[in-house]
């Protein structure tokens, strides 16, 4: 008979548990088994949506099997929502069964007396049941392809739409729903190309939109989807830097216009989506570098962007203006329930508690705030918040009136005044800046924060403490960033709570707060009570003959460019100034009266240049200086009187002097920052005898933890140290050549050697650090013999021999150094243990294998070789690791001339189990390149480039096997003379690009790995 598929749909519950598939899908009758139910069981799969097709031949009345009950649990939309196919079938047929096959079935299961009539009545109904369900139907599409295509997209825009969600912990109610919606019906308008989004602050419009770009993004939609904050003070510079960042494109333009066209000429090249966020008033988009709204439809680019103000939809010329709304009663309660993170006993315990969501007007940052600080108090606590919150005047008279009075309530309910200070100092900064933890933490313990911490080390533990807890009461948002190579830990504040930790601070604490705000003057009206006063980030270029702020502590001046000069008597005003930050400004003289700032403890001069310094002799009670990227002649002796400071940085600053016997005066110092200055030990020119510092002066400071220097020979390391060094974070450069160093962020222990063995190193170093190292780069341009060889020859003369080698060593990277061997001979057990990373690169006369059976790395995970000469095999037999236990998913091999194959021996078809992605160009290798066993164990796989192999013949050996690479999504294979397809069939369901190019020989066609998209190079 004619009959029906069942897809299983729905919205997820409101608990996450983790699926097994996204969709089950259910049919009866046999037409549908091999036609139909299995082409839309591959279509899903293919597009990444995980189906679990019910093969199961289950005659009527049989019991579902415990497999059939499970993969129905396991799948994220079962049983919630019910999408029926009608496959040549009617509804009405299905719904009443008074005519046709199914009449005529049921006619037969009331007279066999096979099965009882409640059961026959129960069947009756469920088809009445499923034939009201909204689903498709055979008669509406003209052919079998087109009914399939509707199928999957309408699946797509459900199940992957979720799977972003739940991986971003990004959750949709009805209101984001329809706004979303909206906003993606927009973007597939081809007629459209601005689209506004408003709606109070705080009520979720960052967050929307960042989740739109990602989905349209992975629907292909667009090829690049970018977003930059505009905020109520643009700065166009930064905005367009943002958006050249994320389009991979180097601005080195001096002037706003040329970086405007640079990025003009770059935006029409693509189908690109610009998100702009929370714009507040009109502004002329070809400024920053967005094409004309015409240029944009040429390329079918779009711009989506976000402002409180729907008037700014029109002045910006928005086709679709779309409004997100608070969220209604009943999801403001499920949000503030998933927050709050527990149940409430009592009825009346949860009437308070619904009293409390009810405050928060439905906005969810108010919302996710109250809860998190609520969630573990008593009744007594709730009673108290909710009476607070609806007697609370707000003073915004605006729309975030409302969230104010939220985060206000959460602000009080912080733990004590430590984490309180520490969220206002945040508002010190520019609207939606990404502030570094760093800077934070310096600021902080200027103002005399974490007091009670033994060392800066406990204290910035305890910062780090203060700033997660912040994060998870959605106080502050994180907002790391990248610079040149290290990862920079970063915070930043949604706007609404700034506005609510400026009300707090003016109010409470008498701080003055125009940061950003592109002022050109002194403010006129300054409020002699001030504590702090921020106007970083400014134009002003003059300031008052005299400060007069008797209560001051904190003044941020940093980033105004224009500020050349600081009156004499500027500071001869009473205060009580323990941080100043003077960075970025173009002062080059400290006045006379600065010296009177007695109890100054962090100060910050940052890119000032040509100070004389020797006035800083006179701020005995500073603990922090900061002078990053000074150009200063020399350091004045005097500094030696800082006794009581805890860190120096001098990061990348350009000094020519730093006297002997001053830093051994840094008795306290705690953190020394000096990588940029090589000179330590050298004579002075035209000082007679003088000469500058030497580095045992460093290895003389008992409290020293951190050091991050660079030494230009190791003959200035000294021989022999007094204790051992107790450093327990280092990054330290050995070797005058600095082109390539590499910068580390906070918490690690690196070390690298240019033209320096081992064996010249000092005894007590590679005691104190070789050991301890957790980063090695080691570049020689010279021949080697054996690199841990040579190392446990220092081990046999300093160390008991036998200890495991570099143990807790998790990058090593080797550049130019010849004739060596990894290692001959078998390793003490436990050396390399913690091994990540291995990069070797411009290494000739290597062994023949690269990497040795006798050398075991368990927990290698990435692997990078290129230019290395003399490799015949990557592996020798059961390397890296225990066959159970192989952790290596990154390989990238380039320039390998004399390599032949993967594996010297057979490879255990466990070695690649972990592997997603592998990367050859311009090797040598011969015949095929894995075993039809070991290509099977490749199932982590998503990525694979094949490209100038000229020997290469076949991916893998001939076989009668399907291969299946399930998780493949690119595969390029570029210049391939030899390579052929005739040796095994491959079958790769998630497949998107397709780069093929120069490969006469391969055969097969796009189909042939279900491609959906190609690109064929030419």
């Amino acid at each position: 008979m004619a009959s029906s598929s069942q897809i299983a749909c729905a919205s997820p519950p409101s608990s996450d548990p983790c699926w097994k598939y996204d969709v089950f899908l259910s049919f009866r009758g046999v037409d549908t088994r091999k036609g139909i139910t299995v082409d839309i069981h591959d279509r899903l799969n293919r597009s990444g949506i995980k189906t679990f097709m019910d093969e199961q031949d289950l005659q009527v009345g049989d019991a579902i099997s415990p497999t059939l009950l499970a993969a129905i649990k396991e799948s994220r939309f079962a049983i919630n929502r019910i999408l029926p196919l009608f496959y040549h079938v009617e509804p009405s047929d299905v719904r009443y069964q008074n005519k046709g096959s199914f009449e005529e079935a049921f006619s037969k299961h009331k007279t066999s007396g096979r099965h009882e009539l409640e059961k026959v009545k129960q069947w009756r109904d469920a088809l009445y049941k499923v034939a009201n369900f909204s689903g498709w139907n055979t008669s509406d599409y003209k052919t079998h392809k087109k009914l399939v295509d509707a199928i999957e997209e309408f699946l797509r825009s459900k199940v992957l739409t979720d799977a972003i969600e739940s991986t971003r912990d990004f959750k949709t109610f009805k209101a984001t729903r329809k706004a979303m919606d909206e906003v993606m019906k927009a973007l597939k308008d081809d007629e459209v190309t601005t689209i506004g989004v408003y709606g109070m602050g705080g009520v979720g419009k960052t967050t929307m939109v960042r989740h739109v770009g990602a989905q349209a993004q992975k629907r292909g939609i667009f090829h690049h989807v970018i977003m930059a904050v505009v905020s109520q003070s643009p700065d166009l510079e930064k905005i367009q830097r943002t958006l050249a960042e994320l389009l991979g494109v180097k601005l080195s333009e001096v002037t706003e216009i040329g970086r405007a066209a640079r990025l003009s000429k770059q935006m029409r090249r693509n189908k690109i989506l610009i998100i702009l966020d929370d714009i507040w008033e009109r502004m002329d988009l070809s400024k920053i570098g967005v094409p004309s709204y015409k240029e944009l439809q040429k390329c079918n680019s779009k711009v989506l962007l976000t402002t409180r103000i729907r008037n700014v939809c029109h002045v910006m010329r928005c086709q679709r203006n779309i409004t997100l709304s608070i969220l209604s009663k009943g999801d403001s309660w499920t949000l503030f329930m998933r927050n709050a993170g527990r149940s409430f006993e009592s009825t009346n315990f949860e009437d308070v508690a619904r009293r409390v969501a009810r405050e928060c007007c439905g906005l969810p940052i108010a919302l996710i705030t109250v809860a998190r600080a609520l969630g573990d108090k008593d009744l007594v606590e709730w009673k108290r918040a909710v009476q607070r919150l609806e007697k609370s005047q707000t003073a915004n008279p605006d729309d975030q009136g409302d969230a104010s009075k939220c985060i206000k309530l959460s602000y009080d309910y912080l733990k004590d005044e430590e984490y309180k200070s520490y969220f206002l100092l945040c508002c010190l900064f520019p609207e939606d800046y990404e502030i570094e933890i760093e800077d934070l933490f310096r600021y902080a313990i200027g103002k005399g924060l974490f007091r009670d911490a033994d060392t800066l080390e406990e204290a910035r533990e305890r910062a780090d403490s203060v700033a997660r807890h912040l994060q998870y009461s959605c106080l502050l948002l994180d907002a790391d960033r990248s610079w040149r190579t290290a990862r920079i830990r970063c915070v930043r504040m949604h706007d609404v709570v700034r506005d609510t930790a400026i009300q707090i601070v003016q109010s409470e604490h008498g701080f003055l707060v125009r940061a950003g705000c592109d002022l050109k003057d002194w403010p006129r009206q300054l409020y002699e009570g001030c504590s702090a006063i921020s106007l970083m980030q400014n134009k002003i270029s003059k300031l008052p003959e005299k400060l007069v702020c008797p209560e001051l502590q904190i003044l941020l001046l940093n980033s105004n460019f224009s500020m050349v000069e600081i009156p004499e008597t500027f500071f001869q005003g009473p205060n009580k100034l323990t941080v100043v930050d003077l960075s970025n400004t173009g002062i080059t003289l400290l006045p006379e009266s600065f010296s009177l700032l007695i109890n100054l403890q962090a100060l910050c001069i940052d890119r000032c240049h040509n100070l004389d310094t020797s006035i800083l002799g006179k701020l005995k009670k500073l603990e922090i200086l900061s002078m990053r990227f000074c150009r200063v002649k020399k350091l004045s002796r005097k500094m030696g009187n800082l006794i009581n400071l805890r860190m120096l940085d001098i990061t990348d600053a350009v000094i020519d002097t730093i006297p002997s016997k001053v830093i051994s005066k840094f008795h306290n110092l705690e953190e020394l920052y000096m990588q940029g200055f090589w000179n330590w030990g050298s004579k002075v020119e035209g000082e007679g005898e003088e000469t500058n510092a030497g580095f045992d002066e460093v290895t003389s400071l008992s409290n020293l933890r951190v050091l991050k220097v660079c030494i230009s020979k190791a003959e200035r390391i000294p021989k022999y140290v007094d204790f051992k060094p107790n450093w327990v974070e280092f990054d330290i450069l050995i070797g005058r050549d600095d082109s390539q160093r590499i910068f580390n962020p906070y918490g690690q222990k690196s070390l690298s050697l240019k033209l320096v063995t081992i064996s010249r190193l000092p005894n007590w170093f590679c005691n104190a650090l070789m050991n301890t190292a957790e980063k090695l780069w080691w570049e020689g341009r010279q021949n080697f013999g054996d690199i841990f060889v040579e190392y446990e020859l220092m081990n046999t003369i300093i160390r008991v021999p036998k200890e495991p080698v570099f143990e807790y060593l998790v990058e090593l990277h080797l550049y130019f150094v010849n004739g060596l061997e990894l290692c001959v001979g078998e390793l003490p057990l436990g050396s390399l243990f913690n091994l990540k990373l291995l990069e070797v690169k411009f290494c000739y006369n290597w062994g023949n294998v690269f990497l040795p059976s006798n050398l075991l790395l368990p927990n290698l995970e990435e692997l990078n070789c290129r230019f290395t000469g003399g490799i015949e095999y990557v592996f020798g037999y059961e390397a890296l690791y225990q066959p159970k236990q192989s952790k290596l998913r990154k390989i990238e091999l380039n320039y390998l001339m004399t390599v032949r194959s993967i594996c010297h021996g057979p490879a255990p078809t466990a070695m690649f189990q972990a592997l997603q992605s592998l990367t050859i160009r311009r090797c040598n290798f011969q015949g095929s390149l894995f075993t039809s066993d070991v290509a099977q164990c490749l199932s982590q796989l998503n990525y694979l480039e094949l490209h100038d192999c000229p020997s290469l013949e076949r991916i893998v050996e001939a076989s009668n096997k399907k291969i299946i690479l399930p998780k493949l999504r690119r595969l390029t294979l570029l210049v391939l003379p030899m390579l052929s397809h005739d040796s095994a069939t491959f079958e790769c369901p998630s497949l998107v690009y397709l780069d093929l190019w120069g490969c006469p020989n391969f055969s097969a066609s796009f189909s042939d790995f279900h491609s959906r998209e190609t690109r064929t190079y030419y």
